[in-house]
């Protein structure tokens, strides 16, 4: 197979050179339009967002509020709430979607294959044995089992129970 229909990447493939130029992280977090742009949890320091292009289900994102692209530039009370969240997210995943592992990283610059290198995040990707099959390898093709709009759903309401 050869083409899988991903309507929700639409905005990804039509953006235009100035809107490359504008942190998406940024324009998200001043919006405050959460159920629209995905973000599950706020804090004082930090926000957790769904990967609008996951490379597995479940994956979200640990973003600083504050505009900044190198680890050495955080604030320790950001360091500390990104880490609080990463716990948080990985209990609430557990919880709803019962992961058997988890890749959790950082990728710093666009060589390392951050694709917004201008403001730090990380990804917090759940995995399940098997989850890697043949068509990535042969298809070239990822297959993500549930929409965003479902995920963000079941997370938030999930979220919302706990608090």
């Amino acid at each position: 197979m050869e083409t899988i229909w991903a309507p929700w990447r639409v905005n990804y493939i039509t953006r235009g050179k100035d809107e490359d130029k504008k942190c998406v992280f940024c324009r998200i977090f001043n919006e405050k339009k959460d159920k629209k742009n995905f973000i599950l949890i706020r804090r004082e320091h930090c926000f957790v967002v769904l990967n609008l292009y996951p490379y597995n289900n479940g994956h979200v994102l640990i973003v600083p509020n504050r505009h900044v692209k190198d680890i050495q530039k955080l604030k320790d009370v950001e360091k500390m709430e990104i880490f609080s969240l990463i716990e948080e997210m990985q209990s609430l995943l557990d919880e709803q979607m019962k992961p058997q592992g988890y890749n959790i990283g950082i990728n710093l610059g666009r060589v390392a294959g951050a694709g917004f290198p201008g403001h730090l995040h990380i990804h917090v990707v759940p995995r399940w044995k098997g989850d890697a099959n043949f068509m990535p390898v042969i298809g070239k093709t990822k297959v993500i089992s549930q929409s965003l709009n479902a995920l963000y759903k079941l997370l938030a309401n999930a979220y919302t129970k706990r608090h």
